[in-house]
Parts: structure tokens; C-alpha cells; sequence
């Protein structure tokens, strides 16, 4: 278990924004263990260990759902001990992990490979980066949370590339090792002599406003008729009896699952629609700039507007691209279906990690937000297989998809029922 670090020095300018920048890198630093990161393994190392494409997507799936189930126990432990110990050992375990997947030899290490990593990566590290920017914003929350997450994203997309690069110089073993080196180099560093967890250690105060700029800035609020309700603290199990916790929670699943599965066969379902496997795959271009565009706007909105509306925009742009990839065809609608797909899933899991703060407070929000995660790294497992499945059953993928609209509706429709958890007393959920 890590020693303790020693505590960060005051310093005489707000440090929200430097732990926002700091939090970006460690979230791109959790791309090896993202579905991106670990594709441009899967040829070389189908060819090396010898076993079928069938088998190692497999694997990949059973290591995707064992490693979500340990993700509320990463959140209780973000709660419980702070993101600067959490983030040195979870990214201390998945910089060994990356490194033990040097020397997978068969399917079961494999396997166990895949779990180490998605827990670690695309869960645990993910869930610290974007919590840890929480306890410095209220006001600003949002939009923090948004520059944090769309930048990470930024960096994110470049590990493929860098992965890629490695691969050709050095083979897929060396590169593992590489990756591993390099969590070890930035992200435990950072956790250790980086990371402030709270204004108050260095004698700051949120969003960098002392008591009169605070109230001046309240009482600016006050003058335009803008009101910003009180959050109570909530503890896991208060937040699960929210409906709206389960109506966000429903939105980041949907996207995860029907974005994972239109993602995992773009090349096939674009290609039903006319386009050229090379035009299908450029098609993740639009999806990637919507999806940073995405990401800022939804963190500014948060801070404007109930989360039921944003929540609302995000699954009528995943339901318009489920049912406009029937229209689609090479060129602009192309372009629109990607900008979509990729806008409706940022647009969810931006919402959740700006509004969870401030529904349910900060006390549990490891916790509560580790559920989420555990729910939406679960859900991309399933989602290729559902389309999978459903085309080859009906010959084409649109049919399944337009029977999955139903769980983007059912999402908005408990979303607008959904009452503020603000407005609820804590004896009333039950």
C-alpha cells in the first residue's frame, strides 16, 4: 500500500485550474486500458497467441464485465482515503497490469489481462480523474468538469496513434511495457506531488471566491432572478432511490451500449448504406470533434440549466442517428450521422460526472458515480453483440435499432418525471 505524500504548498493563485489540466492527463493517460487503446493490439496479438478474432472478443467481453463490478468498491475508497492515495494505487496496479500483459500466452491470461485493465484504466482511473476537479468548483463545476473531460479526450484519441507507433518499432510485447512505463512516469507522479484534493489544504476556497466575492457573486444571482438551490450530501443508497440518479445513470448506459455497438461495426453498417470502408472509417473524424464540442458545451449548460434538459438533448441526438443511419449515405449525412453519435454519448457522460455534484453532494460522490461506471463499462460489452445479433437475424442492422429506441425514450420520459433530488427531503425516498 503507498505511503502517504507529502502535502502540497500554498500557493498565492487559485489551483482549481491546474488540477483541472492535471486531471485532463491522467484521463488521457487511461486510454490503454479504452477500447481504442487495446484495438490496435488485437491483429498482432490474435496472430502471435493463435487464437480466433471470436475467442479474443470474447475475452474482451468477459473482462469488461468482471472488471465493472469492482468499480463501486474503487468510488468507496475515492470517498474514504481521497483521490491522491486512490490515484497512486489504482494507477500504480494498472501500470503492472499493462506490464503483465507483455506475457499473456493464452486465452485465460488473457482474459485476466482485459480485466486488470478496463477495471483499472477505463474505470478506476477514468472515474479519479474526473471526480478529483469536483471539490474545487461549485459554481463553475460544470464547466470545469467539461474542459477536463474534453481535453483528456483530446489526449485519449493520440494513444491509439502512440500505441500504434510503438507496435511497428518494438512488437506488441515491448509496447505493453512501454505503456507501462509511462502510466508510471505521469500518472503516479501526479497522484503523489500533484494533486491537491481540497481548496482548503492550501488555504484556498472554491472556484478561487473568498467570503465577499462569494457573496457579491450571490448577490449578482440574486439581481437576475437566478436561484441556486442548496445540495444536501447523499450517501449511495439515498442517491439510488432517486429517480433521477437511474434517469442519468439510464443515459449513460444507453449511449454506452448503442454507441459501443455502432462504433464496433461502423465499417459494416456504413458500408449497408454505400459508403466505402475508408469513408465508414473517416467517419469517426466527425464523431470525435462533435464528441469535444460536446463536452465543453454540456459542462457550461449544467451550470445554467436543470439537468433533466440537457439529459433530454442528449438522447434525442442518440435517437436521431439510430434512426437517420437508414437515410445516410456518402458525403454531408455521413458527416451529421457521426457528429450524432458522437455528441449524444459525450453529452451523457459529461452530464453525469458535472450534475452528480451537484444533485447528491461530494461526501459519497466516488461511490455513487462508481455504480455509473460499473453500469456503463457493462453496458459496451453488450452493445456489438446486440447489433450483432440482431442483423443476423433480419439481414440488416436498422431493425434492431429501432427496437432499441425505446431505451432512449424510456430514459427522457423518467428524466421529466424525475423530481429534483434538491427539492427532496431525505426521508422521502424511501
Amino acid at each position: 500500500m503507498p505511503s502517504s505524500p507529502l502535502p502540497p504548498r500554498a500557493s498565492t493563485s487559485f489551483s482549481g485550474w491546474r488540477v483541472v489540466a492535471l486531471c485532463a492527463v491522467v484521463l488521457g493517460l487511461s486510454g490503454p486500458g479504452q477500447t481504442a487503446g487495446v484495438s490496435v493490439f488485437i491483429d498482432p496479438m490474435i496472430e502471435a497467441l493463435g487464437l480466433t478474432r471470436g475467442t479474443v472478443s470474447t475475452a474482451y467481453l468477459v473482462g469488461t464485465l468482471a472488471g465493472a463490478f469492482v468499480l463501486p468498491y474503487v468510488g468507496r475508497l475515492l470517498d474514504r482515503r481521497g483521490a491522491r492515495f486512490t490515484l497512486t494505487l489504482v494507477g500504480g496496479l494498472f501500470g503492472l497490469v499493462l506490464a503483465a500483459m507483455s506475457g499473456v500466452v493464452g486465452v485465460v491470461t488473457l482474459a485476466l489481462g482485459f480485466t486488470g485493465i478496463r477495471m483499472l484504466g477505463q474505470g478506476g482511473v477514468s472515474l479519479i480523474a474526473t471526480t478529483a476537479v469536483a471539490p474545487w468548483f461549485d459554481r463553475r463545476r460544470g464547466t470545469a468538469i467539461g474542459v477536463t473531460s474534453a481535453v483528456g479526450s483530446a489526449l485519449l484519441s493520440l494513444v491509439p496513434v502512440l500505441s500504434a507507433f510503438l507496435i511497428i518499432r518494438i512488437g506488441w510485447r515491448a509496447s505493453w511495457l512501454a505503456l507501462a512505463a509511462l502510466v508510471w512516469l505521469v500518472v503516479v507522479p501526479i497522484a503523489r506531488r500533484g494533486l491537491i484534493e481540497d481548496p482548503t489544504d492550501v488555504g484556498q476556497d472554491v472556484d478561487g471566491l473568498d467570503a465577499e466575492r462569494l457573496a457579491a457573486a450571490e448577490a449578482d444571482d440574486a439581481a437576475v432572478g437566478r436561484v441556486r438551490r442548496r445540495t444536501v450530501d447523499r450517501t449511495r443508497s439515498e442517491a439510488l432511490r432517486t429517480p433521477m440518479f437511474w434517469a442519468i445513470a439510464g443515459g449513460v448506459t444507453a449511449t454506452g451500449m448503442i454507441g459501443t455497438g455502432l462504433a464496433f461495426h461502423q465499417i459494416d453498417l456504413l458500408g449497408e448504406q454505400g459508403l466505402t470502408p475508408v469513408q465508414a472509417a473517416a467517419n469517426f473524424l466527425p464523431q470525435t470533434f462533435a464528441a469535444l464540442t460536446a463536452t465543453l458545451l454540456v459542462g457550461s449548460m449544467v451550470d445554467r440549466f436543470a439537468p433533466r434538459w440537457v439529459l433530454a438533448v442528449s438522447m434525442l441526438l442518440l435517437a436521431t442517428a439510430m434512426v437517420g443511419v437508414g437515410f445516410v449515405g456518402p458525403g454531408l449525412s455521413a458527416a451529421l450521422y457521426g457528429m450524432a453519435v458522437g455528441a449524444a454519448g459525450a453529452a451523457a457522460r459529461a452530464l453525469e460526472g458535472a450534475a452528480f455534484p451537484q444533485l447528491f453532494g461530494l461526501a459519497s460522490l466516488g461511490e455513487i458515480r462508481g455504480v455509473v461506471n460499473a453500469l456503463s463499462v457493462g453496458s459496451t460489452a453488450f452493445g456489438p453483440l446486440v447489433l450483432s445479433v440482431g442483423r443476423d437475424l433480419t439481414g440488416s442492422y436498422l431493425p434492431v435499432l429501432l427496437w432499441l429506441l425505446v431505451l432512449p425514450a424510456a430514459v427522457v420520459v423518467l428524466g421529466m418525471l424525475a423530481p429534483d433530488p434538491r427539492r427532496v427531503p431525505l426521508d422521502a425516498d424511501a
